[in-house]
């Protein structure tokens, strides 16, 4: 730009509600199918908020036919009255102004989920047209938006008993990449919000399908915590729980021992998972050490020559919901999701230290199957320092020499690095050929690495592919080793055969990333590359499907000739320039980004596919075997 062109005539001042509908990823995170699931959510906590001040007991969510989306709830209604300052009704501010709500008012909502009071009005703002339905003060009154813009005033319709706010809303197609809200996503954020909120009634309906769920539990998260370890043995009957409130912050969690070797924590703020962790997490980790410690020391439960148990030992097989609410939260951290506020550390330390000691010395029984379990993974701990201190021994950062298998990129900006695990060194050979050796790495796996749902960590460190894997990461391996910012490459990008064995081989991989090294995919550094499955040519004419339907379009393209098919059972059977063409260019791949936005059901996934239980496996197979495309039989 010219700089004597640029004036005042150049700034631009976006009213009302334009500047979400200009920067929507700014408000939801993006316009994909996570921003357009985002919408309902923020609906939906808007009713939850009304759940925790007291006013609401149930709420309806439906999927329409038309493919809109309505939610209602019971509480007290968004006022409809005169708003003293604005000289509009509240309910019109609320759905068009961002930052005005009762959000701002510690004595309408002590706490909240959204404090910033953008929700419903982003929600607005992004949908081609919004209806809002408002019962109280014995009538319904209505109002309905355009894009943001209200068509008309707040009108006081027929007479109502009842009080509660109902809205319907269709997304803007002009804005968002798909228009399909998925009953799966919304059915687990849904029942994670009832567990959290015990009593509150939440029912989820898919007209398109007749699908319906209703989610209510009196148990609340001891149930949330049977819940994620359906397909685990915990290790004795009671679920401990602490409750209390300190500070005006309310504490609740709920915790068990089971026999897994790995530990499942998720913590909550004002109902929000905060998967980055934070203040709560950090004292509650201290008091269960501390704690247990205590306990093991008193009653003479720690053998002659045996040291304090680590944080790591006490969390082995442990699996824990904190939730915790607070008026003024402070979140940071690289997605926002880590609690910043100091003083809830001292509260839930405190309370957790107190209750979990009282729990014990009232359950000897317990607590001593407890501490075997800590004992029985300290001593593998030592085992496993022996295996990661040869792992670092022979990694890149720590002796210059990359694993022998690792065909290393000549970049050294991990931003702009990549990293292909390659399933065979047939498939491995072909995509060193066919890579840009500038930014793209290739590290072939042999056969299937180890399960690590049944494993402990030195059994896992033992494994050779796992070793060479994270020696090439540059990360180290586990929860209190794991360092993200020595991480080598921004993409690590899995690469399997289409068939059986290669589907197994991809969640072998997506369950130990998801174990030991869990902020790859917080983070969005894991992918999984999508090779073709036909070749359909005929002379030079030639076009790559991924899929049947695609295979059949391309088939009605040659009408005078029949063309030739290949159905590709391996990467192995295509050429360097074949894989590079249709699954490495950057130009022109589709690599598909694995996220855990539904933290808890991936967990509940993978320990039903990979652990011990058989049948919470066969109920998975038989729930999920319609959605089975492309099966090797």
């Amino acid at each position: 730009m010219n700089e004597k062109n640029y004036d005042a005539s150049k700034i631009q001042v976006l009213k009302g509600l334009e500047a979400v509908r200009m920067r929507p990823a700014m408000y939801i995170g993006d316009v994909t199918s996570r921003g357009l699931h985002h919408l309902v959510y923020e609906v939906v906590d808007n009713s939850v908020d009304e759940a925790l001040a007291g006013f609401c007991t149930q709420i309806d969510v439906s999927i329409n036919e038309d493919g809109s989306i309505t939610v209602i709830d019971d509480g007290r209604g968004i006022p409809v009255d005169i708003h003293a300052e604005e000289k509009k009704t509240a309910l019109e501010l609320v759905m068009t102004v961002l930052h005005a709500g009762g959000k701002f008012d510690k004595e309408t909502y002590k706490v909240s989920g959204g404090l910033h009071g953008v929700g419903i009005s982003v929600v607005n703002a992004l949908s081609q047209w919004l209806k809002a339905e408002i019962s109280r003060d014995g009538k319904i009154y209505r109002q309905e938006y355009l894009r943001g813009v209200p068509l008309g005033p707040v009108v006081a319709g027929e007479v109502s008993e009842h009080t509660g706010t109902k809205i319907t809303f269709m997304p803007d197609d002009t804005i968002f990449q798909t228009m399909v809200f998925k009953y799966e996503v919304l059915q687990d954020r849904l029942r994670e919000l009832a567990f959290l909120n015990r009593d509150l009634s939440i029912t989820i309906e898919d007209k398109r399908t007749n699908q319906k769920d209703t989610f209510k539990f009196s148990g609340g998260l001891s149930e949330f915590v049977r819940y994620i370890d359906s397909a685990r043995t915990p290790l004795f009957s009671d679920v401990i729980e602490v409750s209390g409130e300190r500070e005006g912050i309310p504490v609740e969690l709920a915790m068990e021992y089971t026999d897994s070797y790995t530990e499942n924590i998720f913590t909550y703020v004002n109902n929000i998972n905060t998967i980055e962790g934070g203040s709560h997490l950090v004292g509650f980790k201290a008091a269960l050490t501390k704690t247990l410690n205590n306990y093991a020391i008193k009653n003479n439960l720690l053998k002659n020559g045996e040291t304090n148990l680590t944080g790591e030992d006490v969390r082995e097989g442990l699996s824990v919901i904190l939730s915790v609410k607070v008026a003024e939260p402070q979140f940071e951290g690289q997605t926002k999701t880590k609690l910043g506020n100091s003083e809830v550390r001292g509260v839930v330390e405190s309370l957790v230290s107190e209750n979990l000691s009282e729990f014990l010395e009232q359950n000897p029984s317990v607590g001593k199957i407890i501490i075997e379990k800590c004992l029985t993974a300290a001593r593998s701990r030592e085992a496993a320092r022996r295996a990661r201190e040869l792992t670092r021994r022979k990694s890149a950062l720590e002796s210059g020499n990359l694993p022998g298998k690792l065909a290393d990129c000549s970049s050294r900006n991990p931003e702009e690095c990549e990293v292909y695990l390659v399933e065979g060194d047939s498939a491995g050979g072909t995509a060193k050929q066919g890579r840009d050796r500038y930014f793209q790495a290739i590290l072939p796996l042999r056969g299937k690495i180890l399960n690590v749902e049944k494993a402990r960590l030195d059994k896992i460190l033992a494994n050779e592919e796992i070793r060479t894997m994270v020696s090439a990461l540059g990360t180290s391996i586990g929860s209190d080793e794991f360092d993200i910012s020595k991480l080598r490459y921004n993409k690590i990008i899995i690469m399997t055969d289409a068939d059986v064995d290669g589907a197994h081989i991809r969640t072998l991989l997506l369950t130990f990333f998801f174990r030991y090294m869990r902020p790859l995919f917080e983070l969005g550094h894991i992918y999984i590359a999508q090779p073709p499955l036909y070749r359909v040519s005929s002379g030079r004419e030639e076009y790559y499907a991924y899929d049947d339907s695609q295979r059949d379009e391309f088939i009605k393209r040659f009408t005078n000739k029949k063309p030739n098919i290949q159905r590709y059972k391996g990467l192995g059977e295509m050429n360097a320039d074949q894989l590079w063409n249709t699954t490495m260019d950057p130009a022109v791949r589709t690599i598909l980004q694995v996220t855990i936005e539904e933290a808890i059901e991936a967990d509940h996934v993978f320990s039903c596919l990979m652990g011990d239980q058989v049948p919470p496996r066969r109920q998975f197979i038989e729930e999920n075997a319609v959605y089975a495309t492309n099966v090797d039989i």
